[in-house]
């Protein structure tokens, strides 16, 4: 399976487009990280825990996108994208969200 956030694939043929695809991966929160994001807004520097929560959360939902993508029969999936963004739930906490999006299509 080909992944690309391109919307072609050089040298190759494109047989079908087979429709969007999506992905989504949630997250909640955890008191031990947001308290450690906390202090490291205050003193600055990297929030590691959650860099690795979101590169983690990225490659999960790639790999949704292309479970999905082959249920359709498709070879490849063009012009992928990822966002990120947040869902409050109350006043205390909220849930990550990272989303994947792209078209799935077959080729020659």
């Amino acid at each position: 399976m080909i992944l690309t956030t391109t919307d072609i694939i050089q040298g190759a043929v494109i047989r079908s487009y087979l429709g969007i695809v999506t992905a989504e991966v949630v997250y909640g929160s955890n008191f031990l990280r947001d308290f450690f994001a906390g202090i490291r807004d205050i003193i600055g520097g990297r929030t590691g825990s959650y860099e690795r929560l979101f590169e983690e959360g990225q490659q999960k939902a790639l790999s949704e996108l292309e479970q999905r993508a082959r249920r359709l029969g498709a070879d490849a999936i063009l012009g992928i994208e990822i966002d990120t963004g947040t869902i409050n739930v109350d006043q205390s906490g909220v849930l990550l969200l990272i989303t994947a999006s792209g078209t799935a299509v077959s080729l020659n």
